[in-house]
């Protein structure tokens, strides 16, 4: 399994990043990474689109799972078949969006081996014949950032990124939907809110700034998918 992740996903990955850094004016490890990330979301752009909607679709049925679970507290059996028929009436899938999701991890995890490779760059035999190998890899960005080091800036502006995105995954939730949670819903977003990039800003200051640049591009491309994605159900609706 390990074998064909490393040669199916992980290489076809660190031999993108380096091809785009052998392109890339001036060699810029930095913009190789954007540019990489960029590709990978929009390659996975379907994938996090079918996601977005089945989470969508379910915290819309959210009102309706609490009645049921309400009306069936006392035979669990019962509960379950009228859960299962609310689904099938409704025709959403409520593991629909587990695999899209594991999928998207797989690949940032590979997209994050590669950008640790590329960071500390020492050989090139995991790459394809017809990608040139660099004599090294210049760890810069733009020329005032060295990707190699922490970056406290960096990190900060992941931090603050996330906690938009996150914020607005809140907004996109109907009120409907938490009806009846009370303080433990609040006290959960509120977790969800501030932990979150409480500990993207943690690890991002300690760790090279290739990780929060990455982190950062991707957060920025999931914030305007989200956007994306939800003005164009609202056209179809209306």
């Amino acid at each position: 399994m390990s074998q064909l992740f490393h040669s199916i996903i992980y290489q076809p990955i660190w031999n993108a990043l380096i091809f785009l850094y052998d392109i890339v004016p001036g060699h810029d490890l930095g913009v190789a990474i954007i540019l990489l990330t960029i590709i990978i979301r929009l390659i996975l752009y379907p994938l996090a689109k079918k996601q977005i909607e089945s989470q969508k679709k379910m915290q819309e049925l959210q009102p309706e799972i609490k009645r049921l679970q309400e009306k069936h507290k006392q035979d669990k059996e019962k509960q379950g078949r009228a859960m299962m028929e609310l689904y099938k009436e409704k025709k959403v899938n409520p593991a629909s969006g587990c695999l899209p999701l594991v999928v998207q991890i797989i690949f940032i995890i590979a997209l994050y081996r590669a950008l640790v490779a590329g960071i500390n760059f020492s050989e090139c035999k995991d790459l394809y014949s017809f990608v040139a190998c660099p004599e090294a890899i210049k760890t810069g960005f733009l020329g005032i950032l060295d990707l190699a080091k922490p970056s406290i800036v960096l990190a900060i502006l992941t931090a603050g990124a996330q906690y938009f995105q996150t914020k607005m995954m809140m907004q996109a939730v109907p009120s409907a939907s938490l009806e009846g949670k009370g303080d433990f819903a609040a006290a959960m977003n509120k977790q969800m809110l501030y932990l979150g990039p409480l500990l993207t800003l943690f690890i991002g200051a300690k760790f090279p700034a290739g990780l929060p640049l990455y982190w950062l591009v991707m957060t920025l491309f999931m914030i305007a998918q989200q956007w994306w994605t939800t003005k164009s159900q609202k056209e179809i609706s209306n």
